[in-house]
């Protein structure tokens, strides 16, 4: 890998690709590098946020909003910084018809004053904001999407574009053309797959830029640590009880050897783990809320992690199928998350489909 390849040099040379005339995965057309290069740019603004902390007295970013967003779920102050730095940074480049956010109810049309572009994108503005204040990794992931054409014209061509609706937004996790998250951790770091593996890059606050520190990333195909949150365990369904239960058994049980049991509470550092080591994390569905599929949001956490993991050689499921296969019904739906290890994955997804 060559030295300092900036983020805006890799996704110049995904570019090229695009223009070849073979093309192939992982090419990307100009408008979508224009795009990626600004969610970067947003993403340097919510690090330095997220790095002073207390340090802004009065206007200090730590602490509740004491507001709700659409979940129901009582916003930090830094969820809705997030989310105005991610809006404002996109709305007026030209790439985007419309925006979606965890933090909104309902889809951000780009203004009419500005050009409308050719993808959607979502994101979770700040995923893990129950750690914000205990000085724990928390990131922001995001999705693009391409907004659907519209119905040909008398001449064969498209009609003029129509209003993007909600049901623009509803594409199964396979349709993503860019997805990834930035880390806001010890370092601050992007990691991005445009459907030819997974790259990393690491915010060089010297240079002001990220930089490409990790191409290809595997994950292996087997590990011996997993990711859940056991306090829940009461509340699980019987497949997951018997995978935890054998992990737990260790090397007298039937899986023959230890495992270890990671938990951060926030998806973001959970997955970059397991990203860089192997692991399989879990969120399943629970007893206590019978009528959700899950507690994690399938259009702005599941789908673009699940890409991200499967680009890098692992295996993402809702317990029972592909997460990339599920077709969306709501902008805020929710589902059950198995992701990581491959092996791992579809052990636990084999106990869903058997029991």
């Amino acid at each position: 890998m060559a030295k300092n390849i900036s983020f805006t040099r890799y996704l110049v040379e995904q570019q090229r690709r695009c223009q070849a005339p073979d093309g192939g995965a992982g090419s990307i057309p100009p408008q979508l590098r224009l795009l990626l290069e600004v969610v970067a740019r947003a993403c340097k603004g919510i690090s330095m946020a997220v790095n002073k902390g207390a340090l802004g007295g009065e206007n200090s970013i730590l602490g509740s909003a004491e507001s709700e967003n659409v979940q129901g779920e009582i916003q930090k102050k830094l969820d809705i910084i997030a989310n105005e730095v991610l809006i404002e940074a996109n709305e007026w480049g030209g790439h985007l018809a419309a925006m979606a956010s965890e933090e909104m109810d309902s889809i951000y049309l780009v203004p009419n004053r500005y050009p409308q572009g050719e993808y959607l994108l979502l994101f979770d503005p700040l995923d893990g904001s129950s750690n914000i204040d205990v000085n724990v990794s928390i990131g922001t992931i995001f999705s693009v999407l391409k907004k659907p054409e519209g119905p040909p014209g008398r001449n064969g061509g498209s009609t003029e574009a129509s209003p993007v609706t909600e049901a623009d937004f509803l594409q199964p996790g396979s349709q993503q053309v860019a997805a990834g998250y930035c880390i806001y951790g010890p370092q601050t770091t992007l990691v991005l797959t445009v459907g030819d593996g997974v790259a990393m890059f690491t915010l060089d606050r010297e240079q002001g830029s990220f930089v490409l520190t990790q191409e290809n990333i595997r994950i292996p195909a087997d590990t011996k640590e997993f990711s859940i949150n056991m306090s829940n365990l009461r509340h699980w369904d019987a497949p997951v009880k018997r995978y935890i239960e054998e992990c737990l058994a260790g090397a007298d049980g039937p899986r023959g050897k230890d495992f270890n049991m990671r938990w951060i509470a926030s998806m973001v550092a959970d997955v970059h783990r397991l990203l860089m080591r192997g692991g399989v994390f879990m969120y399943p569905w629970d007893k206590r809320e019978p009528e959700k599929a899950g507690k994690l949001r399938l259009m702005y956490e599941a789908n673009p992690m699940a890409w991200l993991v499967e680009q890098a050689g692992g295996a993402a499921t809702n317990g029972r199928q592909r997460i990339l296969d599920l077709p969306p019904a709501k902008l805020h739906e929710r589902v059950a998350v198995f992701l990581g290890s491959k092996n791992e994955v579809e052990r636990v997804t084999a106990y869903h489909n058997t029991l």
